[in-house]
């Protein structure tokens, strides 16, 4: 096996499959990356046997076609410190592959390719088409609320949804909610809901780039596709039901306060500087012209903010974690958010003021 090629065609799909690899695995060979030479054609894939990335480069290839796998972290960080358009070339050697570029040289050990593990071929029973700009905008109006290391393990991940011409997201940690919904007239997508790994969503996120280029999406029984034009990304799914979150959507609020997103941010900003570390609670008090916000912690330091309001309903007060709310507003792009409240003991249910796309709902804590 013998082929050479620039530093930089080598260095992008490095870095795309880097994020499947294992770190901590007490399988070796979950640390390497497989080379798969064919043709002119490199191929790499890396696993940690939950994620599977595989993206492909051009070479010059010198040698013979065949398979091979490199420790991923060290190839990663030599392309990373060699210079711009530097060329290497490759050449396996027994149980070890040498990569020359000028006069440097470095000699790493390979693990046969027969060992590394493959996701075993399935096909999509769904399967459709979106920008990617959309489905990263799915994705990040939500992934706040997953849970994270829950004993509960299906809240650990995103709930897909696809049903007619809509697509969900659902995430929740059992202390707030997050909905968001795309529709496309070009979809007539089944029912379908497939839970999908934090640590899949966390790399979607990364892989995505908001442009309006199609990707293509395949869900399985126990997998989920992703397949663009520079990567394939393959994730296992979690084995488990969903909680049923319209019945948990509170339909009583009776009251109505719509606000500027940047200006309410800023308060809660300021006055969680000094909340309890710990619970992270500030009380925001609804009246006729004036939302106070006030926390405090064991130090009996305390902040008071005040914003101007127009709020004609009974007085309300309500406890929050201020980081939950923080999130939803970090998450809403438009300019004004609308609250949607009933009372102290009620969820709040917080979305942009003029689109419907994505839901928050944010229970109340008692301070």
């Amino acid at each position: 096996m013998k082929f050479s090629l620039n530093r930089e065609l080598l260095l992008k799909p490095l870095l795309l499959v880097s994020g499947a690899v294992e770190r901590k695995s007490t399988l070796p060979i979950l640390g390497n990356i497989l080379l798969d030479i064919s043709g002119q054609s490199l191929t790499l894939t890396a696993t940690d046997l939950e994620l599977e990335m595989v993206s492909s480069t051009q070479i010059d290839n010198q040698g013979e076609d065949g398979k091979i796998t490199i420790p991923a972290r060290k190839l990663l960080d030599i392309c990373k410190s060699l210079p711009e358009d530097s060329m290497l070339s490759f050449e396996s050697n027994n149980e070890a592959i040498i990569i020359s570029t000028g006069r440097s040289k470095y000699s790493l050990a390979t693990l046969p390719a027969a060992d590394f593990p493959n996701i075993e071929e399935w096909k999509g029973d769904v399967e459709f088409q979106i920008f990617k700009s959309d489905l990263l905008r799915l994705i990040e109006s939500t992934h706040f609320s997953m849970a994270n290391q829950d004993v509960r393990y299906y809240l650990n991940g995103m709930s897909i949804e696809t049903e007619g011409n809509e697509i969900r997201s659902v995430a929740t940690d059992g202390h707030r909610l997050a909905i968001c919904k795309i529709s496309s007239n070009g979809l007539t997508l089944p029912s379908r809901q497939v839970i999908v790994p934090r640590k899949g969503i966390l790399e979607i996120i990364r892989l995505l780039d908001p442009v309006e280029e199609n990707v293509q999406v395949f869900l399985g029984s126990n997998h989920i596709r992703i397949i663009d034009s520079e990567f394939s990304f393959t994730s296992k799914l979690v084995d488990g039901r969903f909680p049923d979150y319209r019945r948990v959507l509170p339909r009583n609020g009776d009251k109505v306060l719509n606000t500027s997103k940047d200006n309410l941010r800023q308060l809660l900003s300021r006055a969680s500087i000094l909340s309890n570390d710990k619970f992270k609670g500030v009380r925001l008090n609804f009246s006729k012209h004036e939302l106070k916000i006030t926390a405090n912690n064991p130090e009996q330091e305390q902040a008071e903010e005040v914003l101007e309001i127009d709020f004609p309903y009974d007085e309300v007060e309500i406890g929050f974690n201020v980081n939950y709310v923080l999130d939803v507003l970090n998450a809403i792009k438009e300019p004004e958010v609308k609250f949607t409240l009933a009372d102290a003991n009620s969820s709040v249910v917080i979305e942009g003021a003029e689109s419907n796309e994505a839901i928050y709902v944010v229970m109340p804590m008692r301070l």
